[in-house]
């Protein structure tokens, strides 16, 4: 049974691994950046399909111990990869190490592509072309100490690219880590729900297909589409069978706010070319003057970086007001707040009730979780 492993932002390994047993994965196993596990190719499309946390699927084809350079290539040419996919098929090599005694990664790069056109050559007399924008197969190379691993990608474009979202705003946050921030809420569709820093609309469109069980693969293409393994018939059923589960289009109690005219079109785009914007009320505010949608529900918000909001007294500026406003005006809700700024914890005059550690890519974040009860701030 093939081994995989699948990547994902730090701090939602737990989630990922849950969600990977619940679809029938076996040999589960997170560590941190990712989940190892095992499965036929028929989890593997469904991961891909459905997984809104994963960033990618990787297939492992090989794992073995390595002294020099040498080491690496002979490994790497010994794979039949003629197998697994065409010359024709463009490729690209991406190589990440922790420890690594050898002296350059981009030798390494270079001598796996090496190795892999010549297996090709001695096979078949023609080597495959190289393709660093739009591969159609991605080989990742992964070196712990003495350790290699090499993968075949499953997925091609990273999975939190959703198919849907084409516009941005100055700090987007990636779609995989929006909806592992909605499920750590404990956010369930029916509730309402707010994002009053709405910016390019990531929790809205995230929040509105999981409300209407759209899966978030659902509009896009994937690498294993091009092997050679592939069973088309079985990918159309599944397909046809996520696209028949799908509920209707209508209103939800999912409500997006931004003090920009400018993000506000941008999520407005975005959640039209999702099909989605009759799900989502949105309007231009300010965070600090908004008024709640309902009695009770959920606030999430990426906080804005300096970029957007100017310089980072704004920001130490911004936070008392914040807490002051939710204190006021939204008691009933629970509001998570996601930032990399530690000084909100002193200025926001309010006291956490969770602050669950996150990663944004490489910056150490918090969601930080406030039940708000009016006249709740600490002095």
């Amino acid at each position: 049974m093939p081994d995989f492993f699948a990547p994902c932002p730090r701090g939602l390994e737990a989630l990922l691994r849950t969600d990977l047993e619940s679809m029938g994965a076996q040999n589960v196993r997170a560590i941190e950046g990712g989940v190892h596990f095992t499965g036929d190719w028929t989890l593997c499309y469904r991961a891909n399909l459905e997984s809104r946390v994963a960033s990618r699927i990787l297939w492992r084809v090989k794992e073995t111990r390595y002294r020099s350079e040498q080491d690496v290539y002979k490994a790497v040419f010994e794979l039949q990869w003629q197998r697994w996919f065409d010359v024709g098929n463009t490729i690209r090599v991406n190589t990440t190490a922790i420890r690594c005694p050898l002296k350059s990664l981009e030798f390494i790069t270079l001598l796996v592509k090496d190795a892999v056109c010549d297996r090709f050559r001695a096979h078949c007399n023609e080597r495959p072309s190289v393709d660093t924008l739009e591969p159609d197969v991605r080989i990742h190379v992964f070196i712990e100490d003495d350790n290699l691993m090499l993968y075949l990608d499953t997925s091609g474009d990273a999975l939190f690219k959703r198919g849907v979202r084409s516009h941005t705003n100055i700090a987007p946050i990636r779609e995989n880590l929006a909806a592992g921030i909605l499920r750590m809420t404990g956010w369930q569709p029916g509730t309402p729900l707010l994002d009053p820093m709405c910016g390019s609309g990531t929790f809205l469109i995230e929040a509105a297909q999981m409300s209407l069980n759209i899966q978030p693969g659902i509009a896009r293409r994937f690498a294993f589409e091009k092997l050679k393994n592939f069973d088309a018939a079985k990918w159309k059923q599944m397909r046809e069978q996520a696209i028949a589960a799908q509920l209707p289009v209508k209103p939800l109690e999912i409500y997006g706010s931004d003090l920009y005219g400018d993000a506000l079109k941008t999520a407005s785009r975005n959640l039209q070319e999702a099909g989605l914007a009759e799900c989502v009320q949105l309007k231009q505010a300010n965070v600090l003057e908004i008024t709640p949608p309902a009695e009770q529900g959920t606030l999430v918000a990426n906080l804005p970086y300096g970029e957007r909001m100017g310089e980072l007294d704004e920001l130490a500026e911004l936070y008392p007001k914040l807490g002051d406003a939710l204190k006021k005006k939204f008691g009933g809700w629970t509001a998570y707040l996601f930032t990399a700024d530690k000084a909100i914890l002193k200025l926001m005059r309010l006291s956490p009730s969770k602050r669950i550690p996150l990663f944004n890519g490489p910056i150490e974040c918090r969601l930080l979780e406030y039940k708000i009860v009016a006249g709740s701030n600490r002095k």
